[in-house]
């Protein structure tokens, strides 16, 4: 298999459509490897760091966030967009204290994947938390946050995916980056 980015197309036009706060998204006349001539939207995105918190229980600290693009809470591991000139174990240890008011004491990597490649570049970094540490006073949430914080069970998880409930993609993918770390 090919690895992503080492089969760039060539740029015949750039466009700049939006520059947002977290990203731009851009429409671009490309040429691509096997030939193919016209024009693809994509969304530029900084990238985004996850965390997977187990408690000394094995429970996983989860947050239940309002998303108004599907006008609704899903269910997420806390995550947040990368910083510039931020390592993706910062960004990781910011959002647990943030989102949860938890602090871990003991990281380990989990790795890294693509979230939707077919409209965004956006890559996520997983990474396991544990020893945890409730935090007496957390920090502020970002004003634009709605989070409540959620325990559930490896296996609560994984029915609540199998039911259908409303867990985010990056959710679902860490979680089984994770599995083989935890009790169930």
């Amino acid at each position: 298999m090919t690895k992503p980015g080492s089969e760039p197309p060539t740029i015949l036009q750039n466009r700049l459509f939006y520059q947002g706060r977290k990203f731009s998204f851009d429409v671009n006349t490309l040429r691509l490897p096997n030939g193919v001539e016209g024009d693809w939207e994509c969304i530029r995105h900084p990238g985004g760091a996850l965390v997977i918190p187990v408690t000394s229980e094995g429970e996983l600290v989860l947050v239940k966030q309002y998303r108004f693009a599907v006008a609704g809470r899903t269910l997420e591991f806390p995550a947040g967009t990368i910083e510039p000139n931020e390592d993706p174990a910062e960004t990781v240890k910011r959002e647990i204290e943030e989102e949860t008011g938890y602090r871990a004491h003991r990281w380990q990597k989990l790795g890294q994947f693509i979230l939707a490649p077919g409209y965004c570049d956006e890559i996520i970094y997983a990474f396991l938390a544990q020893d945890l540490e409730k935090l007496e006073t957390p920090p502020q949430q970002d004003e634009d946050e709605d989070i409540d914080t959620v325990l559930m069970t490896p296996k609560e998880l994984e029915q609540a995916i199998l039911d259908g409930e409303p867990v985010d993609a990056k959710t679902i993918s860490s979680f089984l980056l994770a599995k083989p770390y935890l009790q169930f």
